[in-house]
């Protein structure tokens, strides 16, 4: 009688092989369901008949020339940088080392590869390594070649491999889709472990939306951003829906969570709607609302009305070249990376994450050597984790300085939480910044709340309007910034946040220590540097400045007259930046056709008046500080009665062009023309 073959020998491994040939054939030629899973069963026909492989006829996937790799890992450039951070984190959550994170380009190349160099050798024996084709026809079923077949997640377990020599591994592979809907990558986990395919699968769909939303903020750098969910408090997390449009409110691309969310099939049916008819809102107006409530979500109703929704808007990031300041939020240095050729595979962050080194920062600017001075002194400060405080009028740019100076930073990876302590109601400050534990108080969410400071940990927490803050908490802020720790309302433990701070105030805060309304030991905390950004009519780059918004706003189809140069230049801008761009865009929809803009388009700045001296009170029809109305240039009695209708109506929208326009079914264009017709001049804030 002859003897098993022991375990591990040469013997128990060709019958090993044989038996697993055998199941697969029997599978494929009799039609016998060894295999439970129809996708496998599909693979192993194609790989059978299509591509005419053999599971006992082991061979090595093609390795592409280091030439062609390079090309391959140069349009994928986008998609590769938005997922080295994603992928490092994953790498971490599943705290296993015989494991590896994989992304591979639509036709299987492995670009990227994230692994313990103990594993990545173990496996290079495979063939498996950054260079190497893993599609079904050169690899067999396996989990990234089969994904690109199926395009939906999947996981192959150890006997589902075509191959015998890969049954040691187990599988489990995600699509990765462009804004466009296109597939543009594959995201994989192989594993030693036969226990990890469903966890494995969840965290890698959660980190191909994580990869798929940046990638559309990346590919769409100059689009109006959209974030919105049914439910207030998915807002800023993974499950938001997203948008990217243009200026006039055409939707430019969407994330999946979106199209689940409006109902709709694909991003191509997506790309044929505007926003307003998705929502009972315009792009301006939700805008504006978002920076009213400074960031926090609004409601809006979907177009047919039966639906609520919570909303964010933000401006295109190209705003903030407004003040020279960059765009782009670089993957931080400090980031433990971890791949297979030639970088370090970290270990789980125990320590807060830090830059090892300050980072030289280049700051362009207009021109104004004040400003960029103190942008440069300020990146520096922010690298070395020293607090900043800026100080400048309302209007100057503040929360876009502080979103440049993330960007730039360490810390650039993480979350800006911006919190604006001026518009947080009294008694909700500290749930607001500290979060509460589920049933804190009446009315609280069931699964309680993070907290502000919380979201800000890794990242950077920027507090406007500081000046504002009761002086009660004031103490417990300064208690959290020495300690690092917060306390949630209703809760006994602590949790650890570990944040750079940015504060601004348009209000000198020494003056207000010196009147006793601020803290003397808040106020050295957070002025490690103060930086004061100075208003726009002390700025030596105004020229260079309009026409750079100009060309911003009109898309360079635009130009002034000498004289109104002039006029925009000897202005003095009482609301500094901000003020100017509703300008031009007020004085570019008067322009007309012909993009000439002239001082007839900048009526409100002819007279020189500003809030202060009664030009408001001579737009909207109301007496002057002398008790007489402004004189108007002769009117017949109909443009006089249509005049009286539409100053009513603005009244009744509190000035919401947008809302009249659509009463009035006129484009917002023929509005502006009627109310430059008709002398009605919009020193209101443009809605």
């Amino acid at each position: 009688m002859s003897e098993d073959p022991l375990p591990g020998s040469p013997d128990q491994a060709e019958a090993h092989a044989q038996a697993h040939a055998l199941r697969i054939l029997d599978a494929v030629r009799e039609g016998s369901r060894v295999s439970t899973d129809d996708a496998m069963a599909s693979s192993w026909i194609r790989c059978l008949h299509e591509h005419r492989l053999h599971p006992d006829h082991p061979r090595r996937p093609t390795v592409v020339a280091a030439a062609e790799l390079t090309d391959r890992q140069a349009r994928l450039a986008d998609v590769i940088g938005c997922a080295r951070y994603e992928m490092s984190t994953l790498y971490q959550q599943l705290a296993d080392t015989e494991s590896a994170v994989v992304l591979t380009d639509t036709d299987g190349v492995i670009l990227h590869m994230v692994s313990s160099p103990a594993f990545a050798a173990d496996v290079t024996a495979l063939g498996f390594h950054v260079g190497a084709v893993w599609s079904e026809a050169e690899a067999g079923t396996n989990g990234m070649g089969t994904c690109l077949v199926a395009a939906s997640p999947i996981a192959v377990q150890r006997e589902d491999h075509f191959f015998t020599q890969l049954t040691s591994l187990t599988c489990s592979a995600v699509p990765v889709f462009d804004p466009q809907g296109q597939m543009a990558a594959v995201l994989d986990v192989t594993s030693r472990s036969s226990l990890q395919q469903q966890h494995s699968l969840v965290l890698l769909g959660m980190t191909a939306q994580m990869i798929e939303n940046r990638l559309l903020e990346q590919r769409f750098p100059d689009a109006h951003l959209l974030y919105f969910h049914s439910r207030p408090e998915f807002v800023y997390t993974l499950h938001e829906g997203k948008l990217a449009l243009d200026g006039n409110g055409r939707i430019l691309a969407g994330n999946r969570s979106a199209l689940l969310q409006l109902g709709l099939r694909s991003v191509a049916e997506l790309r044929t709607r505007r926003l307003d008819e998705l929502f009972q809102t315009q792009l301006d107006t939700i805008e504006q609302r978002s920076v009213r409530s400074a960031y926090h979500p609004v409601v809006t109703y979907g177009a047919q009305g039966a639906s609520r929704y919570f909303v964010v808007a933000r401006a295109p990031a190209s705003e903030l070249e407004l003040l020279g300041l960059p765009a782009a939020a670089p993957l931080p240095p400090g980031h433990p990376q971890a791949r297979v050729d030639g970088v370090r595979v970290g270990a789980p962050r125990t320590e807060p994450r830090r830059s090892p080194a300050p980072r030289t920062v280049v700051v362009p600017s207009f021109g104004d050597p004040r400003l960029a001075g103190q942008l440069l002194t300020a990146a520096r400060a922010i690298a070395r984790d020293i607090p900043v405080l800026l100080n400048g009028e309302t209007g100057t740019g503040k929360e876009v300085f502080a979103r440049a100076l993330h960007a730039a930073s360490p810390q650039a990876g993480g979350a800006l939480v911006a919190i604006n302590c001026a518009s947080l109601p009294e008694n909700l400050i500290e749930a607001e910044l500290f979060g509460y534990r589920a049933g804190a108080f009446t009315g609280a969410q069931r699964s309680g709340r993070r907290g502000k400071i919380a979201e800000a940990d890794r990242g950077t927490l920027f507090l406007d309007e500081i000046g504002d803050m009761p002086l009660a908490l004031q103490a417990r802020l300064l208690r959290v910034l020495d300690e690092r720790k917060v306390t949630p309302l209703g809760a006994e433990e602590t949790v650890d946040v570990d944040f750079q701070l940015i504060s601004a105030s348009h209000r000198p805060l020494a003056r207000l220590v010196a009147e006793g309304r601020f803290r003397e030991d808040l106020y050295y905390r957070l002025c490690g540097l103060e930086v004061l950004i100075p208003p726009l009519r002390e700025r030596s780059d105004r020229r260079a400045l309009i026409a750079e918004l100009l060309r911003q706003e009109s898309s360079g189809s635009a130009r002034l007259s000498t004289e109104a140069l002039a006029l925009l230049e000897r202005h003095p801008w009482p609301g500094n930046v901000r003020q100017l761009k509703h300008t031009l865009r007020t004085a570019l929809a008067l322009a007309g056709d012909d993009g000439l803009i002239g001082p007839e388009h900048l009526a409100p700045l002819r007279g020189g008046g500003t809030p202060e001296t009664g030009t408001a009170a001579q737009i909207s029809g109301a007496p002057s500080n002398d008790n007489e109305p402004p004189a108007l240039p002769p009117l017949n009695p109909i443009q006089a009665k249509e005049r009286e209708v539409l100053l009513q109506m603005l009244e009744q929208s509190r000035w919401n062009v947008s809302k009249v326009a659509k009463a009035l079914d006129v484009s917002r264009n023929t509005l502006y023309r009627k109310l430059h017709r008709l002398h009605i001049e919009l020193s209101h804030p443009v809605s």
